[in-house]
C-alpha cells in the first residue's frame, strides 16, 4: 500500500506537467513541423497511459493526493485523483489523442505554408494541461486556474485562421467566459468569507456548520459559473454560435470536452460540498429546458456543425437530470452517459470534418449521395449517430435507460416530467440524425437544392476557399488514412461501453457510492482522525459526514 502511495503521488501531477512541458518544447521547434508532432503525440500517449494507471490505482486502492511544493493541506495546492477524475482522465486523453491524429492527418493532406499550424500544436497541449489541472483540482482556486489555461488557449483555437466568422465566434466565447470567470470569482470569494478556506475537502467539512440560506447562495453562485461552462440553458446561448466556425478537429474537442469539464464541477460541487439537495428541483427545471429546446433548435438547423452544437446543448440535459436525482443509480447514469457522449459527440464532428473533405460542405442543402460516393464514411457516421440517438443495443441507450430508472424511482412529480422529456428528447434525436442519413447519405446529390455548389478545396486552419460548382472542384475529396482511422478508434471505443456496459455500470456505481459517501476523499487530502474546526476536535468519519441527498 506505501508502494502504491508513492506511485500515485509520483503520476498524479503528470497529467499537467507533461502537456504544459510539451508546450513549452514545440514552441522551442515551431519551425520543424515534424518535431512538434512526434512530441505532441508521445505527450498525449504519455498522458492517456498514465491516466489508465491513475484509473486502476483509484478504482482498487482509493483516493489518492499529493500537495504540490510540500505545502500541507488545507493550505497547499492539493491535487486529487478518485475514480471519477480517473476516469474523466482517461476518456478525455483518448479523445484528445485521437482528435491530434486527426488533425496530423488532415494537414499532412491538406496543408501548407499559410496554414498556421505552428502554433495549433503548443496551444492544443495547454489545452490538455488545462482540461486536466480541472480535474484533479483539489481546491476552488486551482479549478478556475483550469478554467482560465482553457479559456486562453480555447479563444486561441477559436480564432486559428483570423477569419472574420472565427474572430466574431471567438469574441463571444471570450466575452461569455469572462462574465463565467468573475461569477466563478464571486462564488469562490463567498465560499472563502463563509468557511474561511479553499480547499474542497475542508470545505466539505466547515460547509455543515454554515447556515442552509448561506449555503443556498453559495452554491447558486457557483452553479451559473459552471452552468454557463457545461452550457445548461439559459446559459447555452453562446455555444451553438462560437463551435461550429472553428476546424473540425478544435469542434471535435471541444464539443467532447469542454462542457464536460462544467459537468464535472457541478458534480463535484454538488456531492462534496453541498450534498443537501438544496437547488435540487432547479436543476431538474434546467435539466428539461435544456433537454428540449436544445433539441427543437437543432431541428431547425440546416448546417450539420450547427445541428450537432445544438444537441450537444440538449444532451447536457440529461446529465444534470442524473446529478439533481441525488441517488446513487442518478449519479451513476449521469456518470456514465457523461463518458458516452464525450466520446459519441467528438466521433461525430470528426465525421462532419469527413464529410467536408469528401462532399465540400457541412450544409444539408448541398449534401446528397454520401452513401454510394463513400460507403466507408456512411458506416463511420451512422453508429455514431445511432448511438447519440439512443438505439439499443448501443452505450447511449444503456446510459438512458439508467437516468430514466433513476428519475422512475425518485418518484417524484418532475422527476416523471424529466422521464418523459428524456423519451421525447431521445426521439427527437433519432430524427434528427435520420434527417441527416436521408439528406446527406440517401438522396441523389443533384436533388438538393443547392447541390451544383461546393467549396472550391478543403482547408485546416485558414479559411481560403470560394464557392465553385461542383463538376469545376479540383480536389476530388478523398479522405487521408490518419483522418479516418481515429474517427474509426472512437467509434470502437464507444461500442466497448456497449460491450462492456455491466462491468462499467458497476464501476460508475462504486464512483457514484464514493461520491456520495466522501469519506474517502476528505480522508485522503486531510489524513484521518484530524482535528478540523476550531473548538472541540471533529474526527472524519463516513458516518458522520454521510452522502445527503434523497
Amino acid at each position: 500500500m506505501a508502494l502504491t502511495s508513492e506511485l500515485a503521488e509520483f503520476l498524479i501531477p503528470l497529467p499537467v506537467l507533461l502537456p504544459l512541458l510539451g508546450a513549452a518544447a514545440s514552441l522551442f521547434f515551431s519551425r520543424h513541423y515534424k518535431v512538434q508532432r512526434y512530441i505532441t503525440l508521445g505527450v498525449l500517449g504519455s498522458v492517456f497511459t498514465v491516466s489508465a494507471m491513475l484509473l486502476y490505482i483509484t478504482d482498487v486502492y482509493g483516493t489518492h493526493s499529493v500537495q504540490v511544493g510540500g505545502w500541507g493541506s488545507p493550505i497547499g495546492i492539493s491535487l486529487v485523483a478518485d475514480r471519477l477524475s480517473a476516469l474523466m482522465l482517461l476518456i478525455s486523453s483518448a479523445v484528445l489523442l485521437a482528435v491530434l491524429v486527426y488533425a496530423v492527418g488532415q494537414g499532412i493532406r491538406d496543408g501548407n505554408l499559410q496554414q498556421p499550424v505552428s502554433i495549433f500544436v503548443p496551444t492544443y497541449l495547454a489545452l490538455t494541461a488545462g482540461v486536466c489541472n480541472a480535474f484533479l483540482a483539489g481546491d476552488l482556486f486551482n479549478l478556475y486556474v483550469g478554467f482560465e489555461i482553457l479559456l486562453a488557449s480555447s479563444f486561441v483555437l477559436l480564432t486559428i485562421g483570423v477569419s472574420k466568422e472565427r474572430v466574431r465566434a471567438g469574441i463571444t466565447y471570450v466575452l461569455v467566459s469572462m462574465v463565467s470567470s468573475i461569477i466563478f470569482l464571486l462564488g469562490i470569494a463567498f465560499t472563502y468569507a463563509a468557511v474561511g478556506t479553499l480547499n474542497l475537502a475542508h470545505i466539505a467539512v466547515r460547509m455543515q456548520d454554515v447556515p442552509e440560506n448561506t449555503r443556498m447562495a453559495i452554491f447558486a453562485v457557483l452553479l451559473v459559473a459552471f452552468g454557463v461552462k457545461a452550457a445548461i440553458f439559459p446559459l447555452s446561448g453562446w455555444l451553438p454560435d462560437s463551435y461550429p466556425t472553428a476546424p473540425a478537429p478544435v469542434t471535435a474537442v471541444f464539443a467532447g470536452l469542454l462542457t464536460k469539464v462544467g459537468i464535472y464541477a457541478i458534480i463535484r460541487t454538488h456531492t462534496l460540498i453541498f450534498p443537501s439537495g438544496l437547488l435540487d428541483n432547479l436543476l431538474l427545471i434546467a435539466a428539461l429546458l435544456t433537454m428540449v429546446i436544445g433539441i427543437f433548435g437543432a431541428i431547425a438547423q440546416s448546417d450539420i456543425k450547427r445541428l450537432l452544437s445544438f444537441t450537444l446543448v440538449s444532451h447536457i440535459g440529461y446529465m444534470v437530470f442524473g446529478i439533481a436525482l441525488s441517488s446513487n443509480l442518478g449519479l451513476s447514469g449521469a456518470i456514465y452517459y457523461a463518458a458516452h457522449h464525450i466520446i459519441v459527440q467528438t466521433t461525430l464532428f470528426l465525421v462532419v470534418g469527413l464529410i467536408e473533405r469528401q462532399a465540400g460542405s457541412a450544409s444539408l442543402r448541398r449534401l446528397g449521395g454520401l452513401a454510394k460516393a463513400s460507403p466507408l464514411l456512411a458506416i463511420v457516421f451512422i453508429v455514431p449517430a445511432l448511438n447519440l440517438g439512443g438505439i439499443p443495443p448501443f452505450s447511449g441507450f444503456i446510459g438512458k435507460v439508467a437516468l430514466l430508472q433513476a428519475g422512475v424511482d425518485d418518484a417524484g412529480i418532475l422527476a416523471w416530467i424529466l422521464v418523459g422529456g428524456g423519451v421525447v428528447t431521445s426521439l427527437l434525436t433519432l430524427y434528427v440524425v435520420a434527417r441527416i442519413w436521408t439528406k446527406a447519405f440517401w438522396r441523389e446529390r443533384e436533388d438538393a437544392p443547392d447541390g451544383h455548389l461546393v467549396s472550391s478545396q478543403p482547408t485546416v486552419f485558414i479559411e481560403d476557399s470560394f464557392d465553385v460548382p461542383y463538376d469545376e472542384r479540383t480536389d476530388v475529396g478523398r479522405m487521408p488514412t490518419f483522418m479516418v482511422l481515429p474517427t474509426i478508434g472512437l467509434t470502437v471505443l464507444s461500442l466497448t461501453l456497449t460491450i462492456f456496459a455491466g462491468p462499467f455500470l458497476e464501476f460508475t456505481n462504486r464512483t457514484a457510492f464514493d461520491l456520495r459517501e466522501r469519506s474517502d476523499y476528505i480522508n485522503s487530502v486531510l489524513g484521518e482522525n484530524q482535528p478540523l474546526l476550531d473548538g472541540p476536535t471533529t474526527t472524519i468519519s463516513g458516518t458522520e459526514l454521510g452522502g445527503g441527498g434523497r
